[in-house]
């Protein structure tokens, strides 16, 4: 890597949208290490608004699509980054094998993974499952390579987590955000996960929201459109609540624009938690504490995020019956109430 020509970095994480945002310090670390660097991320179809709006990341390669091509082209689409280095943040064999035969100077992944013995020339020790880090450190350990160094304080990752929305807002979402009167908060729930955490139940769900806007607050609930229809009953239920439904109404540009343009996101351990985070609003996530779904492992980062998790060292009842988790449902709606009233409006930049 010669200093006259800054280095192209690919960044792999084809799978979810929060674990994405979780993996943005990876490129700003990039960026500190080899400054002029160009960083690009290899995600899915869903993940690529996420990549653009993060100011560390340059360009995005759609997995979906690569995939779609003969592997001659494949090969040829990696070779055309002249990558000095790729990430395996997440493993993917089938990728491995092709930045192995497009040649790709470094490829680093975990040694834990035996594929990466046969397609990356870079193996960290890296064990997930029991660590005591949180994902966005553990990510981070994959740079040592690259000259990072092997742990990072939580403190100094977080500001790595950041997202800044690429397009305005529309103009009827950005009229019903000013609507509110001084001292009013527009909360944001997320009330469904689409198995991606455990669930804190839509009743709780429910009376946060009554709970909130009997004492004046507004409330927007958000979702995707299948999510929307599994809502219809509940959404009924509690309309006299609900300042507005946006399940299915919004693309990920502009919910990630809406989110910026709110005051705040309450959530399980999803996506948009981790966006809102990242957008710098105020972010509160609701865990159990088992692992390794736990708040240690998987917490929301930004400056005004938080979580809130029951109080028990391990949750070995619901780890045999992960379908009725009892801890997360053991966080009472006027204690999460009681979080969000210590929030501020903040501004919207």
């Amino acid at each position: 890597m010669s200093p006259a020509t800054p280095p192209t970095f690919l960044v792999s994480r084809p799978d979810a949208i929060g674990d994405l945002v979780l993996t943005l310090p990876v490129c700003g670390r990039l960026k500190e290490l080899h400054p002029g660097c160009r960083v690009v991320v290899i995600g899915r179809s869903y993940t690529a608004a996420v990549a653009a709006a993060c100011p560390w990341v340059d360009g995005f390669l759609n997995l979906d699509d690569l995939l779609l091509l003969p592997e001659a082209a494949q090969i040829a689409a990696l070779r055309a980054f002249h990558a000095a280095a790729i990430v395996h943040v997440f493993p993917h064999k089938l990728l491995a094998r092709l930045a192995r035969k497009a040649g790709i100077p470094v490829r680093i992944g975990t040694r834990n993974r035996w594929r990466h013995w046969l397609t990356c020339n870079r193996l960290v020790a890296l064990s997930r499952r029991h660590s005591l880090l949180h994902e966005a450190q553990l990510n981070l350990r994959l740079l040592q390579p690259l000259g990072g160094p092997p742990d990072t304080a939580l403190a100094a990752v977080a500001p790595l987590v950041h997202l800044k929305a690429t397009e305005p807002l529309a103009d009827i979402w950005q009229g019903r955000l000013r609507q509110r009167q001084p001292g009013q908060l527009n909360v944001i729930l997320h009330p469904c996960s689409r198995g991606s955490a455990r669930e804190w139940g839509l009743a709780h769900f429910g009376q946060l929201a009554q709970q909130l806007y009997t004492v004046g607050h507004r409330i927007f609930i958000t979702g995707t459109a299948a999510e929307g229809e599994e809502l219809t009953n509940w959404l009924a239920d509690y309309s006299m609540f609900i300042t507005d439904n946006l399940t299915g109404l919004l693309s990920l540009p502009q919910f990630l624009a809406f989110i910026a343009a709110a005051d705040g996101l309450v959530a399980g351990s999803t996506g948009p938690l981790h966006l809102a985070a990242a957008l710098g609003r105020h972010a509160l996530g609701l865990y159990p504490p088992i692992r390794p779904m736990h708040p240690g492992r998987w917490a929301p980062l930004g400056p005004h995020a938080d979580y809130l998790v029951f109080d028990r060292p391990d949750c070995q009842d619901c780890r045999a019956h992960p379908a009725a988790c009892t801890c997360i449902k053991a966080l009472e709606p006027v204690r999460v109430a009681a979080h969000v009233l210590t929030w501020k409006p903040l501004p919207v930049e």
